[in-house]
């Protein structure tokens, strides 16, 4: 019978791993921190390691070198919260199987530990994550990546145009870390998403002899946890509902402003760092924009709440701790928003509390909406000092 090691200093997390582990039949271990997780491996072998990112002591990451540096290549699947997806590129190079973003449905779960213990990783557990790798007009800060054997490549973005000059003004409003394919055809297309992945895909509306609702019915199939995103002029018409009825999430306007490509990297690319999720707790990030530009942050974190909520939810948590150390309290924006927050958190069955400093919760004692949620002072009074 496999054994499971679960490493995490969330006791809830541990539990709902446990549960999961012994409804498979598996045995199952667990550990506070990753020097306790070195421990139980040199006391019993395990199957398989689940693996937290950020924990005290010794964190995820550094338990996975010293076991490498050890000799020991038990399988590991890495546990992370948005905000820290990007620590898993460094864990490839380790030799992970497999990832989960937190918080995870049950399903989700059970399905990574099934894959990687049947030896049949999935398309996230085999990519390596780094540059853009050459084919594909990549453009500039697009370099090559080292390719693990069997390995795929993470890219950003892909998009799929017949006009190469858009290609090319595309790469030059993108920051040169966000790493870019584009391809002129649909066969291209095809082909890259069979051994690379992609994090977002636009698609053209316009292309000759082209379906682009077909096209990214295709991608969709190759590239399931991808965003898409339908690429078109702006019209009279009502463009969003057209391209959400055909399959995509969003529509990018050309030419490109520089507003409509902050907008764009802002859903799609620096969402973990303005909602990052941690277990059941949302830490809301502070405000570094211009001061004309507040609205559109309220407006983004109101766009994200509910699948953060629904995260949680999902995850058989009953309450959720909102971590307002770093949020701006100019004017009433917040009050307003958390009056939103509140109500779906209830909608969902669960409990809020809020974590924050003296002032805010001054602020939010003048509304009436908000004067009644549990306030306070830090993410660990509201865990009960854990």
């Amino acid at each position: 019978m496999p054994t499971i090691l679960t490493v995490d200093d969330s006791r809830a997390v541990r539990t709902i791993v446990s549960k999961q582990v012994k409804d498979l039949g598996f045995d199952v271990q667990e550990a506070e921190d990753g020097q306790q997780g070195l421990v139980r491996l040199s006391e019993s072998a395990c199957d398989l390691v689940l693996l937290d990112v950020t924990m005290p002591v010794m964190d995820g990451p550094a338990m996975l070198a010293k076991m490498r540096e050890g000799g020991n290549k038990t399988p590991v699947i890495m546990l992370t919260s948005e905000s820290k997806r990007a620590v898993v590129a460094g864990a490839m190079k380790l030799g992970i199987a497999d990832y989960i973003l937190k918080p995870f449905k049950p399903e989700e779960l059970r399905n990574k530990i099934l894959s990687v213990l049947q030896g049949e990783p999935g398309a996230e557990s085999v990519m390596q994550a780094g540059i853009a790798p050459s084919g594909g007009a990549a453009g500039p800060g697009a370099g090559g990546a080292a390719r693990e054997s069997g390995g795929k490549q993470f890219v950003d973005i892909m998009m799929v145009d017949d006009m190469e000059n858009v290609h090319k003004k595309l790469r030059a409003v993108l920051p040169q870390h966000v790493t870019l394919n584009a391809y002129t055809s649909a066969h291209e297309a095809l082909g890259a998403c069979r051994d690379r992945v992609y994090r977002v895909v636009l698609v053209d509306t316009e292309i000759p002899d082209v379906n682009s609702a077909v096209l990214a019915s295709q991608l969709k199939i190759l590239q399931p946890h991808a965003a898409f995103v339908a690429v078109a002029l702006r019209t009279t018409n009502d463009l969003l509902k057209e391209v959400r009825e055909q399959g995509f999430d969003e529509v990018l306007y050309k030419p490109f402003g520089q507003d409509n490509i902050e907008d764009f990297l802002a859903q799609y690319f620096d969402n973990g760092d303005l909602l990052a999720i941690e277990d059941n707790v949302l830490h809301m990030a502070a405000y570094t924009g211009k001061a004309d530009r507040i609205e559109r942050y309220f407006k983004r974190l109101a766009e994200m709440f509910p699948a953060a909520l629904n995260k949680i939810a999902s995850a058989c948590y009953d309450e959720t701790v909102l971590d307002l150390a770093k949020a701006p309290t100019e004017l009433d924006r917040l009050p307003k928003l958390l009056v939103t927050v509140a109500e779906q958190v209830k909608g969902m069955g669960m409990d809020l509390v809020i974590a924050g400093p003296p002032e805010i919760q001054k602020q939010l004692a003048g509304f009436e909406e908000t004067k009644a949620i549990r306030f306070v002072g830090s993410v660990q009074e509201a865990r009960g000092g854990a």
